[in-house]
């Protein structure tokens, strides 16, 4: 089997697991959050832990996937994840307006982006804005549609960049 589906999964204090024949679903002080599960997959839940196994030798890769993506889901509903974005660039500033995220990014428009439901958006400060949720999957997605609307650019580095990456700069051109 593979090695990262023997490992087991603990279960934090509030954390409940369910599991129904073809649906899996974690419900914690975060929110509720459910998988379809392959039905060769079994999940089994004792002493505070849940360990994952295959019926069928040919699905055991499959396990391991399922067991990261549950073990994710356990961790968002208990603690939940986040993204930090910046934004670098004169005049380049995020602000809240009620749920609505108003971004000037240099275009003659402001950009509004709406959150979707179960992802929260917060702005610290001016250039900063914080994605936060449960699902890891929709926080990074929201992420990177907030970073798509002004990428960073390699010759000044102005744009959106997540508060660990690093951008790679280029030369500009001698004349």
């Amino acid at each position: 089997m593979s090695r990262v589906a023997k490992k087991p999964i603990a279960l934090p204090k509030g954390v409940e697991l369910n599991i129904q024949a073809d649906q899996v679903s974690v419900k914690g002080p975060k929110g509720t959050l459910s998988l379809d599960k392959p039905s060769y997959i079994d999940i089994k839940v004792e002493d505070g832990s849940a360990q994952l196994s295959a019926n069928d030798p040919q699905h055991i890769a499959l396990t391991g996937t399922l067991r990261a993506i549950v073990a994710n889901m356990v961790h968002g509903v208990s603690e939940g994840f986040e993204r930090k974005l910046e934004l670098v660039g004169v005049g380049y500033r995020a602000a809240l307006q009620g749920k609505d995220l108003n971004l000037s990014l240099g275009f003659s428009h402001p950009v509004v982006f709406q959150a979707p439901e179960g992802i929260t958006l917060s702005t610290p400060t001016q250039t900063e804005i914080l994605v936060q949720g449960a699902d890891k999957q929709l926080v990074g997605q929201v992420a990177a549609k907030i970073r798509g609307f002004r990428p960073p650019e390699p010759y000044k580095g102005k744009g959106v960049k997540y508060s660990n990456e690093t951008i790679i700069r280029k030369e500009a051109k001698k004349a």
